[in-house]
């Protein structure tokens, strides 16, 4: 291996060094905690008190496992400009963290990084090297690469490597069973008590939804921060939808989550802040430069379209507007193309402005319970990709459960048990790790019933499944603890995109789901789909390993979903090349015959095989499913290099990983300081933060100006310069100093992996600041002698690492438990 490379020296004992260049390993155990019923990924079934069920679900249920799994990288050149000096600002308040989970599958597992020990929770898992207990138990969703322990009862867990990991994701962090089981016990009294009311009026049962009623819904959510009061909310509302209008479930559901349809579906609306001043003023008859003005003095669009509305004069009222008819609007929006498609939005924004609170009187007050349930103001919100209610997906996956069993309940007259709300929960979020679906969850939910659900909705060809997320560890002293006298498994954590490829033969029973126009393609005797760790369609991307796919399924092999990773391939030296050459393939409409960088797919977890879903079954068995159903092909198809091993002493890794923070970060950048010196053209430092998926906002963690090559500040700086924006989003939790402030800010966007030397208690950042982290409650977390390493192309801003995962990295630092308080030197400032 290359001397930059991190080795698990004697990790495959005599027999060589396994494919050069794959830089890193990481290493999964037994969760410590197996009582705990519900994983932060959402993915706990009506079995998942056991561990192992939630060991290696993928995609599916990849609970509490908490498992460690540690990655190496190389140490860049890093240069030592340091950032620039920075101009004062308005200061603005504070944004407020409340307690809540992050979406069941969100965010999973990157590419190859540095030390890490994660635990993953989603039954797919990154296509990384990874080590899971040699034996496997059911109840191990697809595993994948990760070092696993097994306990007296086999239970497998996963590791995955992704600094960011939050599924979300997001995320995705592990969720308290004391706040669920509480919220159960507080519905269970409000129906025996009968006195919970409807905060809207009931409309005509069978008339659409009024988009009113879910505004209003939205504003007693905004209106707090508790997590009960806002499940109680959501439950309710849901309640009241399902007893007047159920048809409008789907919708009101996907409103609530901010989305349109599903990830893989590849519907975003892409709505610029200038496109929504633009039709605000339109609609309203105000200026742009007064749109403009308002925005810089409110710092909320959404605020200023309620603003703008109400000094507008109306001579009629526009029919009122519903839940159905919003999400086609903007499914409308979201969908045009062609010429003219920036004007045609325009259009489409404008008319649902027109309705927006037309059956309301007199002028709206917007500093009065922040605007109050305006219809305008969510529309907004909604077009900027950001509702900011601290309304999380998981929250609501677990309101829609709760609701549908009450409802059910109802139906017969009867008062649900805490019980049974706790066993549909797990099923629905067992469900959607598998099938993240609502499309087809909520119509099956609703014909056949919740308990039904599992045996109506399973993981099918074509309907990607979530990424498993993994919890970083702070150094390999924690791997080496636990793996302790335990059987486990090691793979190589290959530098290269994670990919999901779901394929069918033309003659097997089984359909490929068509998820998006075109996704699907003709594969030999068969059709196949490619799916990133995003869920987005890689299909056109890499139209050579569809060209080749036939060539390594056996004869028998009618069908499979196979998690794997694609890595740069050098075909006349036949070893892996480094993950930036990768990335410079083309990504859409790629003609095989163009192809100048090649690719070989390593393989390391199966997650369906002719006609049925296999996450269940235990890692061993899958591996020996894998291998029967594939064929070997050099230089384009292999099975991820693995190692069985009981020993500690077969593991070695390099000195420098033994101290210091194991594991990267993904960080968003937000803002950037002007350069100086031989950076006098381009920027010479950056402001990066870690993302809180509980309150939906990104939370300061960092400078940096370190690890940046002239060519990609240069690069840097000609690709941020098209996403400036004037002032700070409402969302981002910075410092109010003006010394501290960044000359430019950007919307968030960009994902970069980060290293780090350690973590530190700073007031001047606020990553993980009301995770308990500093007695004052003042400090955040900062990030001492950060080195920038690559940019994240495959993870999105909301995939980033979270701040609970950060205050997790710092709390586990020598320093601090040792202490067991802040570091001596946490007021330094870096």
């Amino acid at each position: 291996m290359a001397p930059k490379q991190a080795t698990l020296g004697k990790f495959f004992g005599a027999k060589g060094q396994g494919p050069q260049q794959q830089t890193k390993l990481s290493f999964a155990t037994k969760p410590k905690k197996q009582e705990e019923p519900e994983a932060e990924d959402g993915s706990s079934s009506a079995e998942a008190p056991k561990a192992e069920k939630e060991v290696k679900k993928r995609g599916r249920n990849a609970p509490e496992p908490s498992t460690g799994r540690t990655k190496v990288a190389e140490d860049d050149q890093e240069e030592d400009d340091a950032p620039v000096t920075k101009r004062a600002r308005r200061s603005r308040p504070k944004v407020e963290d409340d307690e809540e989970d992050e979406v069941p599958s969100k965010s999973a597992t990157p590419e190859p990084k540095s030390p890490r020990v994660k635990k993953e929770k989603s039954p797919v898992s990154n296509g990384k090297k990874k080590s899971s207990p040699a034996k496997g138990k059911k109840g191990s969703a697809a595993p994948t690469k990760a070092v696993k322990e097994e306990d007296s009862e086999e239970k497998d867990i996963f590791a995955e490597s992704s600094a960011s990991e939050a599924e979300d994701e997001a995320d995705l962090e592990d969720e308290k069973p004391e706040v669920t089981a509480k919220a159960r016990e507080k519905v269970q009294t409000l129906l025996k008590s009968k006195t919970n009311k409807d905060p809207y009026p009931d409309w005509k049962a069978g008339t659409p939804v009024p988009y009113a009623a879910l505004c209003k819904t939205f504003s007693l959510i905004e209106m707090t921060t508790k997590r009960l009061i806002i499940m109680e909310h959501c439950s309710l509302f849901l309640r009241q939808v399902m007893r007047l209008t159920p048809d409008e479930l789907l919708p009101t559901v996907l409103l609530m989550i901010n989305k349109l349809a599903p990830d893989y579906a590849g519907i975003e609306l892409g709505i610029g802040e200038s496109l929504i001043m633009k039709a605000i003023g339109e609609t309203t008859g105000r200026s742009l430069q007064v749109i403009k003005a308002d925005q810089k003095e409110i710092g909320d669009l959404g605020l200023v379209a309620v603003k703008s509305r109400s000094t507008q004069p109306t001579m009629f009222k526009p029919k009122p507007l519903t839940v159905k008819g919003v999400h086609q609007g903007l499914m409308n929006i979201a969908t045009v193309s062609g010429n003219g498609a920036q004007g045609r939005k325009v259009d489409g924004i404008k008319k649902l402005l027109s309705a927006a609170d037309s059956q309301g009187t007199g002028k709206i007050d917007i500093t009065k319970d922040k605007g109050g349930p305006s219809e305008a103001k969510y529309i907004v919100r909604f077009l900027e990709g950001k509702l900011r209610l601290g309304l999380a997906e998981r929250t609501v996956l677990v309101s829609l459960a709760q609701a549908v069993v009450i409802h059910e309940a109802d139906a017969k007259g009867k008062v649900p048990s805490t019980a049974d709300m706790e066993k549909g929960e797990s099923i629905l979020k067992t469900v959607y790790s598998e099938l993240p679906s609502y499309d087809v969850i909520i119509p099956a939910m609703m014909e056949h019933g919740i308990m039904n659900l599992r045996d109506n909705c399973k993981l099918r060809p074509g309907v990607p499944l979530k990424p498993m997320l993994a919890k970083p560890t702070k150094a390999i002293t924690e791997v080496l603890d636990r793996f302790d006298g335990q059987t486990f498994t090691c793979e190589y954590k290959y530098d290269g995109e994670r990919a999901q490829i779901h394929y069918v033969a033309k003659d097997a029973p089984q359909e490929l789901s068509q998820t998006t126009a075109g996704a699907t393609k003709e594969v030999g005797a068969g059709v196949a789909s490619i799916f990133s760790r995003n869920s987005e369609d890689l299909s056109k991307k890499y139209p050579d390993i569809l060209a080749k796919l036939h060539t390594w399924v056996k004869e028998d092999t009618k069908s499979f979903v196979l998690d794997c990773e694609t890595v740069a391939w050098d075909v006349q030296e036949k070893k892996v090349l480094p993950f930036q050459q990768l990335m410079t393939r083309k990504r859409k409409d790629v003609k095989v015959e163009d192809v100048t960088v090649k690719v070989c797919v390593f393989a390391f977890d199966l997650l369906y095989m002719n006609g049925e879903a296999v996450v269940e079954k235990s890692l061993r068995e899958r591996r020996d499913l894998l291998r029967e159903a594939f064929n070997p092909v050099e230089g384009e198809f292999a099975f991820a290099t693995s190692m069985n091993g009981q020993e500690l002493d077969e593991i070695q890794i390099k000195k420098d990983y033994l101290s210091g923070v194991g594991d990267s970060l993904d960080l968003v950048v937000l803002g950037a300081y002007h350069g100086k010196g031989k950076r006098t053209s381009v920027y010479g430092a950056f402001l990066l933060a870690c993302y809180n998926p509980s309150t939906d906002t990104y939370e300061t963690v960092c400078n940096i100006g370190t690890g940046f090559s002239e060519q990609v500040l240069e690069d840097l700086h000609k690709q941020l310069t098209e996403i400036t924006i004037d002032r700070p989003k409402p969302f981002y939790s910075h410092s109010t100093g003006g010394q501290h402030q960044p000359d430019v800010w950007f919307e968030p966007r960009y994902v970069w992996e980060v290293k780090t030397a350690d973590l530190t208690l700073s007031p001047r950042y606020k990553a993980g600041w009301k995770e308990g982290v500093d007695p004052s409650g003042e400090k955040g977390i900062s990030l001492r002698f950060p080195r920038f390493i690559k940019i994240r192309d495959d993870k999105k801003p909301d995939e980033a690492t979270s701040s609970r995962q950060v205050a997790e990295m710092y709390r586990k630092q020598e320093s601090v438990t040792k202490n067991k308080g802040p570091s001596v030197d946490d007021d330094f400032e870096y």
